[in-house]
């Protein structure tokens, strides 16, 4: 093969991946696979504590009466949820990131579907339930969808999607992610079990 043809070649290809990597779909593909080779793991650690605290109220407890609506129309207070641990991913149907991590929380989700300890609310933050329905049931997921009904925590969510809390059985927060992670890892189902047994 003459040089000439090789430049050709090697060109074509950069284009081709740059194309990849700008068209959304194949980005979400790009980046589940970078997740399944062991990048973006969630951090699952409590959070460091920030400000004092008063009496037996730790910093890291969120008091407010935090509520979402979830697939059913139902009201979900989080203040009910003490006794579970509450998996919280806030998420849009715009955002690429969001999207790719979604089928390792439903990995994650199948896990604990069935048991009462634990609740998942997977919050689309716009509120729009029409898209959210159709991502859901083009990527044949089955994560049930909540949406906000009151102000989300600042401590919870601040200015980046995805993030993810996970709260404890007394409602404290026990770990909290900004960022793109996969969930499915023997680690977060290890993690949750955790808190469950605690």
């Amino acid at each position: 093969m003459n040089p000439k043809t090789k430049k050709i070649i090697g060109n074509v290809v950069f284009v081709l991946l740059i194309g990849l990597l700008i068209w959304p779909t194949s980005r979400g593909y790009f980046q589940q696979m970078l997740m399944k080779i062991g990048l973006f793991k969630p951090k699952l650690e409590a959070p460091k504590q920030t400000g004092k605290t008063t009496g037996a109220a730790a910093a890291n407890r969120v008091d407010h009466a935090v509520s979402f609506v979830n697939h059913l129309g139902e009201t979900v207070q989080v203040s009910d949820l003490k006794g579970k641990v509450v998996f919280i991913n806030f998420w849009a149907t715009w955002c690429g990131p969001c999207r790719a991590e979604m089928p390792s929380i439903n990995v994650l989700y199948d896990k604990f579907k069935d048991n009462p300890a634990v609740v998942f609310l997977i919050v689309e933050i716009e509120g729009d339930k029409e898209k959210a329905a159709a991502f859901v049931k083009n990527e044949k997921l089955t994560l049930p969808i909540s949406y906000p009904n009151s102000d989300i925590p600042k401590e919870w969510l601040s200015e980046s999607i995805p993030t993810t809390v996970i709260l404890d059985k007394e409602g404290n927060l026990a770990t909290r992610h900004e960022g793109m992670a996969d969930y499915s890892t023997p680690d977060v189902a290890t993690f949750i079990q955790d808190l469950i047994n605690k």
